[in-house]
């Protein structure tokens, strides 16, 4: 018999991130918050750091204060909008998506899509959105019926435990996945190098500055521009002497700057790629769109779709993203982990469902929410935040002396 998840989603923080604004929160399907209970759990058995791995899924909207709207994201960024044959995510995130989303639905959009992409979808199909969006590079898809296609792939088994306490990690990636793997290992005892460009800086240093100073708090910071040959080499170098390297974006992002993720494995790197679909994909996502268009969505009385928490395929990615990277091969060769957002989520739900599951209320008490449990009620807990250890280095703030210890000399 399959453990009930529904005390562990109550302790998380994200039931009161789920379900209608002005209506009860919901607990959502599936079983995520008890894969990141067990993912904090062998973590803490490979690198010594232990933490509530249900809480980290809501922590960032204990820094932000996001609350639960429904068929809009937490951080309003993303919207569950009726297709022609169902519902569909989609995010406009970055300053360009108003752009591209016009390009998408093919009407001059301004700063406002939503209209016009509303009308479009309802007389298109999820599949003819997915496929425009990946040429355009829109966050966006059809909420997945999880009785189709087949159960995805589960996420690799890790290796043989390394612990991650003096090795170095050159992390690539921004905003929460990423980082969130980082941070872990860092937390591990890892030296954690952060590397940006001078065109494209880490989004989230313009969000929550608290919660990217919990993320990168103890970390280095380094900005080097692949354009030019010394930042190239600047580069190479850092992935030649790299134990772990983080990337969290599509493979020819890095490819572009003379970077292989086969070279480095085949040097004895373990090289964690984060990506919304899998590595094969041009698909993009962030983790509200991916986390919804993968399944997890709850759903009200009626049938409508609505968001699960905050961007909850992030922190669920960061977890087991720091968990494969706490391993490597017994036989010192490296390891090239494919982790997709969407089969991290996918993983977390019943394959079996033939229908969306009946939503599971709460109900109030003692002016909060409780959940009814197998083993009786349980409290619904709110986001919870932890305090950073250190500041978040300031960008690009270690370039030289990073340079200086490998024994870079300028070009």
């Amino acid at each position: 018999m399959i453990p009930d998840p529904s005390a562990d989603w109550a302790r998380s923080g994200v039931v009161p991130l789920t379900g209608r604004e002005n209506g009860p929160p919901l607990v959502p399907p599936g079983r995520a918050a008890t894969v990141a209970r067990e993912l904090a759990d062998r973590f803490a058995e490979f690198a010594g750091v232990r933490l509530d791995g249900t809480r980290l899924l809501s922590e960032r909207a204990a820094f932000t204060g996001h609350r639960r709207g429904g068929a809009v994201s937490a951080g309003g960024a993303c919207r569950l909008l009726r297709t022609a044959d169902g519902w569909a995510a989609v995010s406009c995130a970055r300053p360009d998506d108003p752009a591209l989303l016009g390009a998408l639905v093919c009407a001059d959009v301004g700063d406002d899509p939503w209209p016009a992409v509303t009308g479009w979808l309802r007389e298109h199909t999820g599949a003819e959105l997915a496929e425009r969006a990946a040429l355009l590079g829109v966050a966006a898809g059809p909420v997945r019926h999880r009785a189709v296609p087949p159960a995805p792939l589960t996420p690799p088994a890790p290796a043989t435990p390394r612990p991650p306490d003096g090795l170095l990690v050159v992390d690539f990636s921004a905003l929460w996945a990423g980082p969130l793997c980082a941070h872990l290992l860092g937390l591990a005892g890892a030296r954690v190098v952060k590397v940006e460009t001078p065109w494209r800086p880490d989004g989230a240093r313009g969000g929550n500055a608290a919660f990217y100073r919990l993320l990168h708090a103890g970390h280095r910071s380094v900005v080097l521009d692949p354009r030019t040959p010394s930042g190239r080499h600047a580069m190479a170098a850092l992935v030649g002497a790299a134990d772990i390297v983080i990337e969290a974006s599509r493979p020819r992002a890095l490819a572009g700057f003379g970077l292989d993720a086969e070279t480095a494995v085949a040097a004895g790197t373990v090289w964690i790629s984060i990506t919304a679909y899998g590595r094969g994909s041009d698909r993009v996502g962030f983790g509200d769109d991916v986390a919804a268009a993968s399944g997890l969505v709850a759903h009200d009385a009626d049938g409508t779709p609505l968001f699960c928490g905050d961007a909850i395929a992030d922190p669920l990615t960061g977890l087991t993203a720091a968990v494969l990277a706490a391993t490597a091969p017994p036989d010192g060769t490296g390891t090239l982990w494919d982790v997709s957002m969407s089969d991290v989520v996918a993983a977390t739900l019943d394959p079996a469902a033939a229908t969306p599951p009946s939503p599971v209320a709460t109900r109030s008490r003692n002016g909060g929410w409780v959940v009814d449990t197998p083993s009786g009620p349980a409290d619904v807990a709110v986001p919870l935040r932890r305090a950073a250890s250190g500041r978040a280095p300031g960008s690009g703030e270690h370039t030289a002396e990073v340079l200086r210890e490998l024994g870079v000399v300028s070009r």
